[in-house]
């Protein structure tokens, strides 16, 4: 169902790939040499050939992975090789998926192991669990039990060999691919997980040539897949040209909003958010400084004291009108209201995310803080101005990738568009003045407030 697509093939990826293709082969040899003389040989090579179909036709996802219908080509290989090797024809079926054509092209061994092997294997439990739930003359009733729990078993396969891939490559967290890579419905996995059960059983009730139906689902699952991607690459369109249309007016606040995004994210993976909930967690993160197009360039920018704090604040109203005024973005209007403490758990986390990016940014009126600095001050804070689950979240997951941002840290086109260097430390709640050297603090407003830290 999933498949790797740009992997740059570092040592311990190299070895990952190597290791999953020598189980597949090792487990197709102990299983042939066991039951390879009741393999239906005939149904096996139609179902492999298909599933190789499959995937050289399969749709990429936003995240890079790609998907198709080979678990439902996976189960009707479970049915259909029940009788005499039950295991052996799934993890042969399995593994044509990683025959992907332009992998063979560029002779591209890491992907073809690593392909080969991961489909191999995720038929390979695909099959195992069927076959523990459907025993010879079960009713349709447990045969669809079955096709769940082994779609549910494929999948989890599937994307725990490719979150480790992606661990190996990127030295991400295991648990924040695995949070990704499961981004794709479940609804359409066990419909096509059914289909194949049913596929299967026309086969042994008809015939060889009733493969021949497999064709057609195929078919129907990619276009199904290439719907779901342009519907989201439409919501991500309006996002992109409203984003684009406030880095227009100032590049700070653009880059801020994807900043704001990507913490967001972070605070929701490890607060356990459904992939759907961290999707609309996005796009309230993106929105959350929209009304800002309103706000005019010499405020948003003004390096000294800012006496039109409230004008300023106007933006947040805006903000959910304008949001609420679109159909696909309207369930973001909630969470952009900055409600603070009282707010839904989606506002506290953009409100932390926010308040960290404001602090180890570089602005008009004040230098980017230190990281560390800008993790104690929301510490101190938790449990006060700041959700004290979401300040754990994300110093946690900010320590699990090895990020650190703010003074130090910042690329130099953070201080390009100024034309006066920013202080240390600026004028107002905003400028975080309680954190200014001793002989200046005099003259600065001591006591940060949540709503300016923003």
């Amino acid at each position: 169902m999933t498949q790797t697509t740009d992997f740059q093939h570092p040592l311990a990826l190299t070895i990952w790939c190597g290791v999953l293709f020598a189980i597949a082969a090792g487990a197709t040899l102990v299983l042939g040499i066991q039951t390879g003389a009741t393999l239906p040989v005939l149904a096996v090579l139609a179902l492999a050939a298909l599933c190789a179909f499959a995937e050289n036709v399969a749709v990429t996802l936003p995240n890079g992975s790609s998907v198709s219908a080979s678990v439902m080509l996976a189960l009707a290989a479970a049915y259909v090789s029940r009788s005499g090797a039950p295991l052996l024809g799934p993890l042969l079926v399995g593994m044509a998926a990683g025959l992907y054509w332009p992998h063979l092209k560029s002779r591209d061994v890491r992907r073809l192991a690593m392909n080969t092997g991961m489909f191999g294997l995720s038929a390979l439990t695909a099959a195992a669990a069927f076959d523990f739930v459907v025993v010879k003359g079960a009713s349709p009733g447990t045969e669809v039990l079955g096709a769940l729990v082994g779609a549910a078993a494929f999948w989890v396969t599937n994307i725990t060999i490719l979150s480790l891939a992606l661990q190996f490559r990127d030295n991400t967290s295991f648990f924040a691919n695995l949070s990704e890579l499961c981004g794709f419905p479940a609804l359409e996995i066990v419909v096509f997980a059914i289909l194949g059960v049913f596929l299967g059983h026309l086969y042994v009730s008809f015939g060889a040539w009733t493969l021949a139906l497999c064709v057609t689902p195929v078919l129907v699952a990619r276009q199904a897949f290439i719907s779901f991607v342009e519907t989201r690459e439409s919501h991500e369109g309006i996002l992109e040209v409203l984003v684009r249309a406030l880095e227009s007016k100032d590049p700070y606040t653009g880059g801020h909003t994807q900043r704001v995004a990507t913490f967001s994210g972070y605070i929701g993976r490890k607060l356990d958010f459904s992939t759907a909930r961290l999707r609309r967690l996005h796009d309230a993160a993106m929105m959350h400084d929209i009304g800002k197009l309103t706000v005019p360039n010499q405020l948003l920018n003004k390096p000294g004291k800012l006496t039109e704090f409230d004008r300023v604040r106007q933006h947040e109203p805006v903000s959910v009108a304008l949001v609420s005024r679109i159909d696909e973005l309207a369930p973001c209007a909630e969470t952009i209201t900055h409600a603070g403490m009282d707010g839904p758990l989606e506002s506290r986390i953009v409100h932390v995310a926010d308040a960290f990016d404001a602090m180890t940014s570089t602005r008009a009126y004040r230098r980017a803080m230190q990281h560390d600095q800008a993790i104690a001050e929301l510490q101190k804070h938790a449990g006060v101005q700041f959700d004290s689950a979401c300040v754990e979240a994300l110093v946690a997951a900010l320590d699990e990738r090895g990020e650190r941002y703010g003074d130090g840290e910042e690329s130099a086109e953070a201080w390009a568009h100024f034309a006066v260097p920013p202080p240390v430390a600026g004028f107002g709640s905003a400028g975080l003045g309680n954190l200014a050297p001793d002989e200046v603090t005099s003259t600065i407003d001591a006591h940060p407030t949540p709503e300016s830290v923003s």
